[in-house]
């Protein structure tokens, strides 16, 4: 057995680290199977050498998150358990509070939430061309949306350009009510939520009347040259080959592009011809252009929707090994 103290130098950070009636200390005591106690503004770890050192270093990434006023919810303690459980990467935890991406309207900062985020949100810092790649709920468009915002703010670019294909599942826009735009508008919504929470509403409304911001489907960019511009392409799994290569040279003077997908969620006809796998073959290599991929280590929704991206992920593979053994059988 082996025992380690920690110091903590504030009373109150103390308490939130340990959580609603020790409920965060609880679920370490559980995970690492140690014993942790506080005296004061101590606490005492004690289990097995390896256990005690890595519920040390959670708990160290914790009182980081709450000296850098980020609220500690069960999720990020779970997510500093699997980091340590599977990599010893929780250490690195401890900067994903150092930097701020955005503020909200409401005055709330935007941080990267997982060091797959902290990878996506560097990534589009250095290059010109980022592409996003993972599953739902990881944090793709609304942290493409806040560097975006970003960059306007610091006046590096003059618009703001939010573009995604018009298909989705089982549905066609002849279907849909109303003009164009009202058929166009529910292809769009997440990114009209995403830039409401950066600009408020009023804000939103004005700069969409300026044209500072523009959203539209896919289809409108064809022809144009888009200088000075920070665009962001949503579900471009669901684009073709041609699409995307006609998106990507659509890039003009001063202009950066992040390209967001989820490969296990393409609806169009063949998805073998889907412009974003295709892309991250085809622009592997290339100098300024980065392709990131996120996992369901990075979902930062509701706890539950990481265990059904893992059931799906293992169906699919064990389907996959099943139908590969027929055809070997049959052979």
């Amino acid at each position: 057995m082996a025992e380690k103290m920690l110091s903590f130098d504030s009373t109150e950070a103390l308490l939130a680290v340990f959580g609603s009636y020790d409920e965060n200390v609880k679920l370490l005591e559980k995970e690492f199977r140690v014993e942790i106690h506080n005296r004061d503004e101590y606490i005492k770890v004690t289990g097995e050498p390896d256990a005690v050192n890595l519920a040390s270093k959670t708990l160290g990434a914790l009182f980081t998150m709450v000296q850098n006023g980020e609220q500690i919810t069960d999720q990020a303690v779970r997510y500093l358990i699997t980091l340590a459980k599977d990599t010893d990467d929780v250490e690195q935890a401890r900067t994903l509070s150092d930097g701020c991406v955005c503020i909200t309207a409401t005055g709330k900062p935007i941080r990267p939430k997982t060091l797959g985020q902290k990878k996506y949100i560097d990534a589009i810092k250095k290059n010109t061309i980022v592409l996003g790649v993972g599953p739902a709920g990881t944090g793709k468009t609304y942290l493409a949306v806040a560097m975006a915002v970003r960059a306007f703010r610091a006046q590096e670019i003059s618009r703001i350009i939010l573009t995604r294909p018009a298909i989705e599942a089982g549905e066609k826009l002849g279907f849909l009510p109303g003009d164009l735009q009202a058929k166009v508008d529910p292809y769009l919504r997440p990114l009209y939520d995403a830039l409401f929470d950066m600009f408020g509403a009023e804000a939103f409304n004005r700069q969409l009347e300026r044209g500072v911001i523009e959203v539209a489907p896919l289809a409108y960019m064809r022809g144009r040259t888009l200088d000075d511009s920070f665009i962001i392409l949503d579900e471009a799994q669901n684009t073709t080959r041609e699409q995307m290569k006609m998106f990507l040279t659509r890039l003009g003077a001063n202009s950066q592009a992040v390209i967001t997908g989820d490969v296990t969620q393409i609806d169009i006809a063949d998805p073998r011809k889907s412009g974003l796998i295709d892309a991250v073959h085809v622009l592997k290599g290339v100098e300024d252009i980065e392709t990131i991929f996120l996992n369901e280590k990075d979902v930062v929704r509701n706890r539950i929707v990481q265990q059904i991206i893992q059931a799906y992920s293992k169906y699919e593979t064990e389907r996959q090994e099943k139908e590969h053994g027929q055809i070997e059988s049959a052979d």
